[in-house]
């Protein structure tokens, strides 16, 4: 992990001050910018997106689904907390705590836009971080491997039903039209994208694959504060007149990330998983593909919607929160694996 990603937390916060403040500047150019528009699509943060997405789909191969009978039942747990159990519990969190708890606190007009955004953060399962964090806890490699490109293939075609799904049982209006082009834009065309580009640098020599991924990383993060700008830009005014709206927004956040974690975790030892599988099982269980969650948010709700605001607060705690998981299934690794041997 670069120093970079490790102070991403940080950028961000910067990005939050930066977006603000350029927003009361020069509130012009934001306009202009959330004018180019093509069929409701935002053309310079698709740009954005594309930048931050595709790098991280270059370092997956998806020849590694021939290894997922290796770890069956590890595969089996993380499917299960990222399709069966992340979104419902989102949504179900959501309407607890931004439809009911807090609602006195948050802008009325915003509060099932809010709730949209934690599901659309919660049904995309992470992707390219998830290596981050399963190096960091010494997961099994081929594991994580192989999940990673199981869920990018099942996002294809579940990721637009599942949020349809949530977003009608949370009684919230389902642009289909947006929503399946949002799929298209953000997942098909960017799989076939990286996985020809990958192909071709491979087939190259001299380390062109190992080369281009070193320049894209830092880009693809770039990108993603320079989206930030843009998101926060829009969204200042709201935030300055309610502060508390983004530590609301955390609450389910977090509570989503532990409970996902520890359900995984826990059903790993229960299953007999080795440890190594089990520690980037849990990681996997919480983190989310928030590129993919900001830019369906955009797609759908616009730059200026509470939707966006959202799926920007899982981006803010993604570093802190997945390092303290990182921590916890190290710091317990004794524990799980006694529970194995008895």
């Amino acid at each position: 992990m670069t120093t970079f990603e490790r102070y991403l937390t940080v950028w961000v916060l910067l990005c939050i001050v930066a977006g603000i403040g350029l927003g009361h500047l020069i509130p012009g150019f934001f306009a202009v910018v959330a004018a180019a528009e093509l069929a409701r699509v935002n053309l310079p943060v698709a740009a954005l997106i594309w930048l931050m997405i595709i790098p991280m789909l270059l370092k997956i191969d998806f020849a590694a689904l021939g290894g997922v009978r290796a770890h069956w039942r590890g595969i089996g747990v993380t499917l299960l907390v990222n399709w069966a159990i992340k979104p419902f519990s989102m949504a179900l969190l959501g309407s607890i705590f931004i439809g009911h708890v807090f609602a006195p606190l948050l802008p009325a007009g915003q509060l099932s836009s809010y709730i949209a955004g934690l599901i659309l953060l919660a049904a995309a399962p992470c992707t390219a971080m998830v290596f981050v964090w399963s190096n960091l806890c010494e997961g099994e490699p081929h594991y994580t491997l192989s999940q990673v490109a199981l869920n990018d293939v099942i996002m294809v075609f579940l990721f637009a039903p599942l949020v349809g799904l949530l977003l009608g049982v949370a009684s919230i209006s389902v642009p289909w039209t947006t929503l399946l082009l949002s799929v298209v834009l953000y997942i098909v065309v960017p799989v076939i994208i990286s996985q020809l580009w990958r192909r071709a640098l491979l087939r190259t020599k001299g380390g062109a694959f190992e080369q281009t991924l070193r320049v894209l990383q830092p880009a693809s993060l770039v990108a993603l504060l320079a989206t930030l700008v843009l998101l926060f830009g829009f969204q200042g005014e709201q935030i300055l007149t309610q502060p508390v709206v983004i530590a609301i927004l955390a609450v389910p956040i977090l509570i989503q990330v532990y409970l996902n974690a520890g359900i995984a975790y826990w059903l790993s030892r229960r299953l007999g998983v080795a440890w190594c599988v089990a520690a980037p099982a849990a990681l996997i269980g919480a983190s989310n593909f928030f590129e993919l969650a900001v830019a369906a948010a955009i797609s759908l709700f616009g730059l200026d919607s509470g939707a966006a605001l959202a799926t920007v607060v899982g981006v803010l705690v993604e570093v802190p929160v997945m390092l303290s998981v990182v921590r916890i299934v190290k710091a317990t690794r004794g524990w799980y694996e006694a529970g194995l041997a008895a």
